[in-house]
């Protein structure tokens, strides 16, 4: 096959040892349609020259990659479920594929399945993905990949010539097999199987081994299981600020679906806020609002927590529970920086303080005039200008005393360091922003669902990659010190 100069498959997984996993086969499907191909990131691991016969053969079929797995893997985990522990999960309708080296820096990567057949998890489950359930997810990483959210990137998306009938879609309804590209399926809900079961050398044995493929900076700590879970609440606090900022709500902050490289993946239910609303949720059976868009910090300490929880016999609990207190702090941070970012302005470490108060303001404001959240953070890129404000349709809500002063103090800051490449950009000429709102997604699937037309879906992920660019060179950095600086 023409894998590209570079390419290198590996089985790292395999390492830990068969009590990690469940070697699977996948499901024969009687069609293969092929819906999305994501050119950009097979070429980041040397995938980009496969033939169409080559791509289906391998992420339709799931024949084996070169030098990685023979056979896929579905991964055992444990994990809390709207708060309720649930012993009987695991990769149901997705395993392990391959793994892969990223031709740029060598980082090891996951090529994940969804919709891929049944395995031992599936408990009652048919295995499968809705094609819908596959759109939506292409949809959702794009437009967070945009948004520079450290996310999982959507590789392939086949339609499969099944039919599936689902309580939650019109049934019955096309079927699909996606294939991710991810920076690790290593969950907390992985610890939690191992705790439960009480197998405290196999939790050393997952540290050293996260240590070494994931966290090669920690490789010489004295305490590396206190400072493995003091990165991990780091990158799940980065992750959760990456997701205030750009108005999302995964819907389903499970244990099993947080990880401890902070990478957000498996999206379900997930919603972009039309407005800035704390108590708005993205999954209909989220009755209670445990995982509402103003939770979700709360949601992912609390998942972070039952993470100390499997690490006890192996540390005290005073070093556990000061790295969870570093939880808010980082989060505050990681939020005031992303939020400047976004609008193309940056801080001083010793505006560090400034930044949090006026990213708490701004928020506030939204909060109080209901101005589209996308929409907001579009029209003040560079501060708010004045000119470029006025020719808003919601105008007005920028004159309030609220925004006003917001206004006022963003410009105070210093433009990003990239704000003059960034603001020339074509995006940022446009008069409104690149949304997703929900009726965005429903209208982008009903021609597929009616007419099998993929016009306008493939026409609105150029339209969230077009942004993506625009924002790529103020996101890339935030455009601050390093963190330790801002301590």
């Amino acid at each position: 096959m023409p894998v590209a100069k570079g390419y290198r498959g590996e089985t790292i997984h395999a390492q830990l040892g068969e009590a990690f996993y469940d070697p699977v086969t996948a499901a024969h499907f009687p069609e293969l349609t092929l819906r999305f191909r994501n050119q950009r990131h097979a070429k980041t691991v040397g995938l980009d020259e496969l033939t169409e016969a080559e791509w289906q053969s391998h992420f339709g079929a799931f024949a084996p990659l070169p030098d990685t797995y023979v056979q896929p893997l579905a991964l055992r985990y444990h994990g809390h479920q709207f708060g309720v522990y649930n012993p009987d999960l695991g990769d149901g309708r997705g395993f392990l594929f391959a793994q892969l080296r990223d031709l740029e820096n060598n980082r090891l990567l996951d090529l994940g399945t969804k919709g891929s057949g049944q395995t031992p998890w599936s408990r009652a489950g048919d295995g499968r993905l809705t094609l819908k359930g596959g759109v939506r997810e292409i949809l959702a990483t794009e437009m967070l990949e945009a948004l520079g959210v450290e996310t999982s990137k959507t590789l392939s998306l086949f339609e499969t010539g099944e039919n599936l009938v689902r309580y939650d879609e019109p049934s019955p309804t096309r079927a699909g097999v996606l294939v991710r590209l991810s920076l690790s399926h290593i969950r907390i809900g992985t610890f939690q199987r191992l705790a439960f079961h009480g197998e405290t050398d196999a939790i050393n044995t997952l540290v050293a081994h996260a240590i070494r493929y994931y966290f090669p900076d920690l490789a010489a700590s004295a305490q590396p299981v206190e400072a493995l879970f003091e990165a991990t609440v780091q990158n799940v606090a980065r992750m959760g600020a990456q997701y205030f900022a750009a108005g999302f709500v995964h819907g389903v902050l499970n244990t099993d679906n947080v990880t401890l490289l902070g990478e957000s993946f498996d999206y379900g239910p997930w919603r972009f806020l039309p407005t800035y609303q704390p108590q708005f949720t993205a999954a209909y059976f989220d009755e209670t609002g445990r995982y509402a868009f103003g939770r979700q910090p709360e949601a992912l300490l609390w998942a972070l927590a039952r993470f100390a929880e499997t690490l006890l016999p192996l540390t005290s609990h005073a070093a556990l529970k000061n790295a969870l207190e570093q939880f808010l702090p980082s989060f505050k941070r990681h939020l005031s920086q992303r939020t400047l970012a976004l609008l193309g302005l940056a801080a001083s470490p010793k505006e560090a303080q400034k930044a949090q108060e006026t990213v708490s303001a701004l928020y506030l404001a939204m909060r109080e005039t209901q101005i589209p959240f996308a929409q907001c953070l579009f029209d003040l890129v560079g501060g708010g200008d004045a000119t470029r404000l006025a020719k808003q349709s919601h105008a007005p809500l920028y004159q309030t005393n609220s925004f006003k002063e917001v206004i006022k103090t963003l410009q105070d800051f210093s433009p990003h360091p990239a704000y003059a490449l960034a603001k020339d950009h074509a995006y940022f000429q446009q008069d409104s922003a690149t949304d997703l709102l929900i009726e965005q997604v429903e209208a982008l699937w009903a021609p597929i669902a009616q007419d099998d037309n993929w016009t306008d879906l493939n026409q609105w992920i150029a339209a969230i990659r077009h942004k993506g660019e625009a924002y790529a060179p103020l996101l890339k950095t935030d455009g601050l010190e390093p963190l330790a600086d801002l301590e």
